[in-house]
């Protein structure tokens, strides 16, 4: 295969930057490209994937549905994927999975192999480790499945052995992780045979808009999900996961909003291409929070494009809908005319690292006065943006963010900031900062 990364240096030093404007094609979508590799692998028929992102995170799902005894083949000079489909029966029912930090990949892939019955063992590094998958484990235990813990319980890594379905009635938190359920969701028409699976979700379910990238891609495979509002989904039995024939990868929503921002910070106009307003992604609506900031905003089909004429205007908002996508705004509130307030974000302490508390730390060595809540930012501008490094966390978000600390805004300047460990970018954006680069008028000093 030809998922080729870039080498990276120990840091990237980035200079100020005058001035931001121009056009970027994104890169995949992470959680898109993901969930169709699986689809794609359990279908009946062979898909052709258009765009898939070339990512750390999409090269371990590759490697595992390999392991697995799924053939699939990359189109030379493209990141255009051929998977052949298993029909629901996978080849190998013995193996080893390296699932690295990828929960997009380990999640859904951990409720599959539990359903379809094998000896599968699943882990990663040690991030992953740390990072919950209980709720979803005792959800496939509770209707017979055999996921046994290996480490600390609650956690990877995981030993799936054969079990016996004996309930049509699943439970599952939805406060911790939106990918409990979506791993359900897909692994659901394997279960449903010869009755209804129904799942139930506990509590809140964050995160919802990634449920809808779930069953429209579902749907796409030719399976319908009933649902009750957020509360309860129904998948009919009797129904098979089959070929689309072709399907296209979204660019990413998520990594638009960091080019979309700085268009925002610098007046821009900066667009992007690859995603627009007929988006399946929720965090298109990362747009929302720019206009609340005073931004403009056009959108096109396969497009949106921001800039803007003079400060950006604090916030304080709800961000449950956008977790990953709100990161961002906590970095341009070091660009508004008072203190921003991100509520609603207790699921950034799951992801790749604890967001909320590197989020605070980063901040703060910018000059911002921080307050962290448990479920809560409060980011408070400093008078000017001072020079600092970086500390990455291992955590692409925290990389690509917090590169727009070098940007002069209306109100403030951006300063000098040294970005370390910056190959952390390649779990979704390898050539980020070449990117970055390209769309920034650097300023000499």
């Amino acid at each position: 295969m030809t998922m080729k990364q870039p080498s990276y240096p120990r840091h990237i030093d980035l200079a100020p930057v005058h001035h931001v404007q121009g056009t970027v094609k994104l890169p995949g979508s992470k959680s898109i490209s993901n969930r169709i590799l699986l689809l794609a692998a359990l279908s009946g028929g062979t898909t052709r994937i258009f765009d898939l992102l070339a990512s750390d995170d999409t090269l371990v799902m590759l490697m595992a549905l390999q392991t697995l005894g799924v053939k699939w083949e990359q189109i030379e000079g493209t990141q255009d994927y051929i998977v052949h489909g298993v029909n629901g029966v996978l080849p190998v029912h013995q193996a080893d999975l390296f699932m690295g930090n990828a929960g997009t990949a380990i999640r859904p892939l951990t409720a599959a192999l539990a359903v379809l019955g094998g000896d599968y063992t699943l882990h990663g590094v040690p991030r992953m480790h740390e990072r919950p998958i209980g709720d979803l484990v005792d959800a496939l235990n509770a209707v017979g499945m055999r996921i046994d813990y290996t480490g600390n319980p609650g956690y990877p890594p995981l030993h799936i052995r054969r079990g016996q379905l004996t309930s049509s009635r699943m439970k599952v938190r939805g406060n911790v992780s939106s990918q409990f359920l979506t791993a359900l969701l897909m692994a659901a028409p394997l279960m449903a045979r010869e009755e209804a699976m129904q799942i139930d979700v506990v509590g809140e379910l964050i995160s919802k808009p990634y449920i809808e990238i779930t069953l429209n891609l579902m749907r796409r495979f030719s399976v319908e999900v009933e649902r009750d509002g957020w509360q309860q989904f129904i998948i009919k039995p009797g129904q098979h996961y089959r070929s689309p024939g072709s399907i296209h990868v979204e660019g990413d929503a998520s990594s638009a909003s960091y080019f979309l921002a700085a268009g925002a910070i610098t007046g821009g106009p900066i667009r992007v291409e690859g995603v627009g307003r007929d988006s399946i992604q929720g965090d298109v609506r990362f747009v929302e929070a720019l206009e609340l900031m005073g931004a403009t905003i056009t959108m096109g089909e396969n497009w949106i494009e921001a800039s803007s004429n003079g400060p950006l205007k604090a916030v304080d908002a709800d961000f449950n809908h956008i977790p990953d996508a709100a990161m961002t705004i906590a970095v341009a509130a070091l660009y508004a005319d008072g203190p921003s307030t991100l509520r609603n974000i207790a699921s950034w302490r799951v992801k790749e690292t604890d967001r909320l508390a590197a989020m605070a730390t980063e901040l703060r060595k910018l000059g911002a006065q921080v307050e962290e809540g448990a479920d809560y930012l409060t980011v408070t501008p400093p008078a000017e943006i001072g020079t600092a490094t970086i500390d990455t966390y291992d955590d692409h978000r925290m990389a690509m963010c917090f590169s727009l600390a070098s940007l002069d805004g209306a109100l403030r300047r951006g300063n000098r900031v040294r970005i370390n460990d910056p190959k952390c970018v390649a779990k979704t954006f390898p050539d980020y900062f070449d990117v970055f680069k390209k769309i920034a008028e650097q300023t000499l000093i």
